[in-house]
């Protein structure tokens, strides 16, 4: 028994003197749905949380088949609403993989120039798409997409129907 103390003792010394992880996260968080956008059965999330220095980190979750394959689905965040033709890409978001459907990208400067924070991604005119593939025909297939920032969807009034395909011009 003795030792058991004594060895909880040591754990709990060894525990006390371990240099805490600063936060990453300074607690200002945004969520987005992504729509189910194809014959293929997946839907999604888009969590954007402010990180301590300012920059914006997105993270991608879908909800669908998994597959232990190294297959990985390309996102984008583009400007303008889901619906709007040859609506520019933003920003080149880490793909999804195929193994845990996930995807989690830093921000950094879009492609007109700017930087997003917290503040102005509330406002953002722009949307998220996920494609099947990086190329061919199946790039034309969407499997989620949603606006987000300030020309927020909701699910009874996203039409899979007028997704428009983005070019793939960055």
């Amino acid at each position: 028994m003795k030792k058991l103390i004594f060895g909880l003792i040591i754990s709990l010394g060894f525990w006390s003197c371990a240099e805490q992880e600063p936060d990453k996260y300074t607690g200002q968080k945004l969520e987005f749905e992504l729509f189910k956008s194809s014959d293929f059965n997946y839907s999604g999330n888009l969590s954007v949380n402010e990180l301590t220095g300012g920059d914006l980190e997105f993270i991608i979750q879908l909800d669908g088949a998994k597959s232990s394959d190294g297959y990985v689905f390309p996102a984008h965040l583009h400007f303008g609403g889901y619906d709007e033709a040859d609506a520019p890409i933003a920003y080149l978001l880490n793909s999804i993989t195929a193994k845990d459907l996930k995807s989690v990208t830093v921000l950094g400067q879009l492609s007109d120039g700017t930087k997003l924070d917290f503040e102005a991604m509330k406002a953002f005119d722009g949307h998220v798409k996920v494609h099947l593939a990086n190329d061919g025909p199946d790039y034309g297939v969407i499997l989620v997409a949603g606006n987000v920032g300030g020309n927020l969807s909701s699910e009874a009034s996203f039409d899979p129907s007028k997704i428009a395909v983005c070019g793939k011009s960055y």
